[in-house]
Parts: C-alpha cells; sequence; structure tokens
C-alpha cells in the first residue's frame, strides 16, 4: 500500500463565457508550482484529472472535453497598468501535457470578477469596477468592467450567452492590441505577410487559409475547402475519426506555416491548443445544438473552431476576437466569406447559437492596426474550497 499523502490546494471552480476552469491565486500553490516547470504541470495534470486514457477525467475536476480541461493562475501584476497577471492552462485530456501557449477568452471574463472576489482589486463603489489584466501567456492586456454592488461582484443578471444554459450578469472584455507585432513573442499579426497564403497539406492537397495573430493564433479556412457545409454541429464532426485527422494535419501543417513548430509532429504533440483551426462559410440558416432555429438573415456569416481536436460546442473568446479582426480587414478568409468587404462589427452564427463582436481597425503606412477588439460574456462562481492532489 502506498504511503504518499494529498495535500489541498485552495481554489476556486468558475464558470467564464462557455468554458469551466479551476482558478487559483497564486500564492496558493505550493511553492515549487508558483512558478513554470514540471512541478506545476504535474500539480495542474492531476487537478484536472489527466491524462486519462477513458477520456472522463473522472479522477479529477475536469469533464472530458477542451471547455472544461482548464485550469488560470492569478496574481497581483508587477505593471503599472495592470492589476493582475493572468495565466491560462489548457489541459490536454489524454496526455500528460499542459498547453501555456495562449489564451482562454471565455475564461478571461471570470478574470476580473475572480480578482475582486479574491481581495487583489478592491470593489470600489457600485457600477462598473475597471480590472486591467495583464494576459501573461501572449503578453497583452485585457480591461474586463465587472458590475459590483455593495462590495461585491453581481453574478446573476438576465444577459444571455448562447451556449449557456442560465442568463447572469454581462462582464464587458475589451482585447486591446489583439493582434500581435513584430516585438512580441507571437511575431507578427500576419506571420507569413500575407493575408491568404496558399498552403500544400500532405494527403489532403492545395487549400488556402488566413493565418493570423489575433486573440489567439489562428487559421481560418473556407468550409467548402474541406467539403463541409459550414453549419456543422459537434456530432457531425466529432463522430468522424477520418475528418478530425485531416483537420489536426491542416492545423499542425498551418502551425509550422505560422513558425510556430518545427514539424507537424511537434505542433501536435506539444502545442494541441494553439493555433485554432476554424472553417468559416457565408450567412446561412440552420437548426442550432439548443434546437433554435437560426435565420440566414440574422446573421453575417458562420463560424465553427477547432478546440484541443474536436470541434468546440460554440466559439473559443480568442476565436471570437480572431474573428473581429481578421473581419474587419479586407482580404482575408473571413472579410471573403463577409462578401469581400470589411466590417467593424460581425455578428455569427456558432453551434449553439450566434455572438456579436467587433474591432477596431485603422491603417498606419499601410499596414492594419488593431486598437482593440470587444465582445461580452458572463462569469460566475460554481464553487470554492480546497481541492486535493497527491504530494509531489
Amino acid at each position: 500500500m502506498s504511503s504518499q499523502k494529498q495535500i489541498s490546494i485552495r481554489a476556486t471552480y468558475m464558470r467564464g463565457g462557455t468554458s469551466k476552469g479551476v482558478f487559483f491565486n497564486q500564492k496558493d500553490l505550493p511553492a515549487a508550482a508558483q512558478v513554470a516547470g514540471v512541478a506545476r504541470d504535474k500539480i495542474m495534470l492531476r487537478v484536472i484529472g489527466s491524462p486519462d486514457p477513458y477520456g472522463k477525467q473522472i479522477d479529477g475536476m475536469g469533464n472530458g472535453s477542451s471547455s472544461t480541461s482548464k485550469v488560470v493562475i492569478i496574481g497581483p501584476s508587477d505593471r503599472e497598468d495592470c492589476d493582475v497577471d493572468y495565466l491560462f492552462g489548457a489541459v490536454a485530456i489524454d496526455a500528460p501535457v499542459v498547453d501555456w501557449s495562449g489564451n482562454c477568452g471565455n475564461l478571461s471574463s471570470a478574470v476580473g470578477p475572480y480578482a475582486i472576489q479574491e481581495g487583489l482589486v478592491d470593489a470600489g463603489p457600485d457600477g462598473l469596477r475597471t480590472v486591467r489584466i495583464w494576459q501573461a501567456n501572449l503578453g497583452k492586456r485585457i480591461i474586463a468592467h465587472v458590475p459590483v454592488k455593495d462590495g461585491q461582484v453581481v453574478e446573476l443578471g438576465d444577459f444571455e450567452l448562447d451556449g449557456v444554459t442560465f442568463p447572469a450578469a454581462e462582464v464587458q472584455l475589451e482585447f486591446l492590441d489583439p493582434g500581435a507585432d513584430e516585438d512580441s513573442d507571437g511575431g507578427a499579426m500576419f506571420p507569413t505577410g500575407n493575408f491568404i497564403d496558399t498552403l500544400d497539406i500532405p494527403g489532403f492537397g492545395v487549400l488556402e487559409a488566413t493565418l493570423i495573430n489575433a486573440g489567439n493564433p489562428t487559421i481560418f479556412v473556407n468550409a467548402k475547402t474541406l467539403g463541409l457545409s459550414g453549419v456543422e454541429l459537434q456530432d457531425d464532426v466529432n463522430a468522424n475519426t477520418e475528418l478530425l485527422k485531416t483537420l489536426e494535419s491542416i492545423r499542425a501543417h498551418a502551425t509550422v506555416a505560422m513558425g510556430l513548430a518545427s514539424t507537424a509532429q511537434e505542433a501536435t504533440e506539444k502545442r494541441p491548443h494553439t493555433p485554432k483551426l476554424a472553417f468559416i462559410s457565408g450567412a446561412q440558416a440552420y437548426t442550432a445544438s439548443s434546437g433554435k432555429a437560426l435565420a440566414k438573415e440574422a446573421i453575417d456569416i458562420t463560424a465553427r473552431i477547432m478546440s484541443m481536436g474536436k470541434l468546440h460546442h460554440a466559439m473559443t473568446g480568442t476565436g471570437a476576437i480572431a474573428i473581429a479582426v481578421a473581419g474587419a480587414i479586407p482580404g482575408t478568409v473571413v472579410s471573403a466569406a463577409l462578401g469581400g468587404k470589411s466590417q467593424a462589427k460581425v455578428k455569427f452564427g456558432h453551434p449553439s447559437g450566434i455572438l456579436a463582436v467587433g474591432a477596431e481597425a485603422n491603417q498606419d503606412s499601410g499596414d492594419w492596426v488593431i486598437t482593440k477588439a470587444l465582445m461580452s460574456r458572463t462569469a460566475r462562481r460554481l464553487m470554492t474550497g480546497e481541492v486535493w492532489v497527491p504530494e509531489l
């Protein structure tokens, strides 16, 4: 019988947008896990219950989907222009990998409320409390406008978000300068210098794609290029093993083209979270996963995005940012789906319904500059307490 002991770590289980994750105050983590490294990854894997060959994460806080296999670490920021530092980890379900390469736009909506609830940011007077967030994965700033009353975060309300069952209070988010630049770790907003690239994918053939760093590194292709309609739901994609292999191959080779991995194998094994692969089509009517009928006239385009090897049940927050940015710049796959024009605001249909996003874009000496991307989400605490893991 093993004599290994368990340790407890203070944690909060939160929903942010259409995702859920385990949130930690950095100071509450064991010393070895307060910095990047093997110890931190081992703890996060056990918290979530990975790797799990059964794909269920029964022995952890995950729920067998990329939307719930997530961890967040929050601490005070040393930056004068930010209140807190926010680090996000995407935990692979069936592999011993925690991918710290990108952000979760959905859980970004829970960072401000968590920071106030943890006392890292004072609640201030009634109204909207601005929380300035340093997104440490990407080296970008996020501004969250969090509703507060009587010194507490307002979590309940009537703002409805397709993909989330119950309404809640609206959290407004501004993603500042979301397009990467030459001085950032992510490189240029268009890493190849092109709005559309022609890629030759082994076993598939030639396709056109927009490779963009915005929100997270993202690959946009037209759904018809993949032999898809653009209005697929999860079962249509996730039950098709051959299609999943093809989509991952495209994602992996595009990752190499973006300079984010040296080989397609490395992209699959070491960088499953980013870049994301999304497929776009023009506006069309379809029935969402909730059974709600969506009219063609209600949306500008349709969008689907892959997350950790599976079709996302709604839309990743960072995917929404990338759509907003690519939609604001003429000549991209997204703007082509919009009829060849650019739009400051885009309303797109995803598997669970409709989402509206926006981006402020302008040209500077011929180059496109995105000052901010805008969207609203909701967030709520689900549980607070302690999570137990085996002692390192």
